[in-house]
């Protein structure tokens, strides 16, 4: 049984296995993407968040993920000279993953047991549209822990322990702040 995520080894973009252990004691966001999903320009804003603090210990972990309305297609290097091109995204990249079901990452479903589902900032012009959208879909969607849509983020302290889970509607203030009382 994981007691962090530092127990957890995964693919680089390349297929080589990368143990998390490498990030000790550094601030991590681990977050799910994809490359045409209305949450896509989130790349900007994570990279002005690595570009910011990575110098004092933050580290982005990029995990692309084609399970919610195939928005991630192609392979590795697509998404990566994707990323790069229109967003000059520097932060380490791996391989794709599902993050839901009898597939998915044991790193998700361990971020996930950590931190369930809290919602969607409704507020949020997407937000609204994808509540009512899984509510149709599932009525009691709200209550399990999976990941609900690209973008989902996980904090995770110099220690290994998940602090927190954003969702995609999370404003990224909300998230730089707390990054900042972690390092």
């Amino acid at each position: 049984m994981a007691q962090n995520v530092y127990d957890f080894t995964v693919k680089d973009r390349r297929g080589n296995d990368v143990s998390l252990a490498e990030y000790k004691g550094k601030v991590l966001l681990i977050v799910n993407t994809a490359t045409r999903c209305g949450f896509t320009p989130q790349y900007e804003e994570l990279e002005a968040l690595y570009k910011n603090y990575k110098d004092k210990g933050l580290e982005i972990l990029d995990f692309p993920c084609n399970q919610f309305g195939e928005q991630a297609p192609g392979t590795e290097e697509e998404i990566h000279q994707f990323c790069t091109l229109n967003f000059g995204t520097e932060f380490p990249q791996f391989k794709k993953i599902e993050v839901n079901g009898e597939n998915e990452s044991p790193l998700f479903a361990y971020l996930k047991a950590q931190k369930g589902f809290k919602g969607f900032d409704l507020d949020h012009k997407i937000g609204a549209l994808l509540n009512d959208m899984l509510l149709k879909a599932d009525p009691d969607y709200a209550s399990k822990p999976d990941i609900k849509w690209n973008f989902t983020k996980f904090l995770i302290d110099r220690e290994g322990n998940v602090v927190e889970r954003y969702e995609p509607t999370t404003d990224i203030k909300i998230i730089e702040e707390a990054i900042r009382q972690l390092l």
